[in-house]
């Protein structure tokens, strides 16, 4: 069983509270938006990461991380990118390949709305963990947090920052 936390749409911004979740996991998924590396570099310092940069991305950033980070996970065929759509609207750039070959966790950020839902046509599960960071219109900012067992996604909770300010 693999616990990951899942965030994006960082904006530079990491403090005490993010980084007590991230001791809680084995794993933490960063959806792009990273901001500044030494949001990264907080987080590696505690647990490996797997992320992809956003387009608010510098190039240190950019040569760091790939665009999409397509790897396996306890069963799970898990596809990473900053904009990707969602279910019956995905992103011009994700649509052809994710028709063709679908993962079973498709992970987007970039909209700072979080949603989790499924794709029945494509038989995947689609989640985006809004937006943990300061800089943005989004009200209450959120991260995920789930494990990945056996090919199974489960225990899925959302984590909420109310601070926004």
């Amino acid at each position: 069983m693999t616990k990951i936390l899942l965030l994006s749409d960082t904006h530079s911004y990491i403090d005490e509270k993010i980084l007590k979740y991230v001791k809680q996991v084995d794993e933490v998924w960063h959806a792009g938006d990273i901001g500044d590396l030494h949001v990264t570099d907080a987080i590696k310092a505690l647990k490996p990461i797997r992320a992809v940069y956003g387009n608010i991305d510098n190039s240190e950033i950019r040569t760091e991380f790939p665009e999409n980070n397509r790897f396996m996970c306890e069963g799970v065929d898990v596809w990473i990118t900053h904009i990707g759509g969602y279910p019956n609207a995905y992103n011009m750039r994700v649509r052809d390949a994710i028709k063709e070959n679908p993962p079973k966790l498709f992970i987007c950020g970039h909209s700072h709305i979080l949603k989790v839902m499924p794709d029945k046509t494509l038989n995947l599960l689609h989640m985006n963990p809004g937006a943990v960071g300061k800089h943005g219109f989004h009200k209450v900012r959120t991260m995920l947090r789930f494990t990945i067992d056996s090919g199974k996604i489960d225990n899925l909770e959302v984590i909420e920052f109310e601070d926004r300010y």
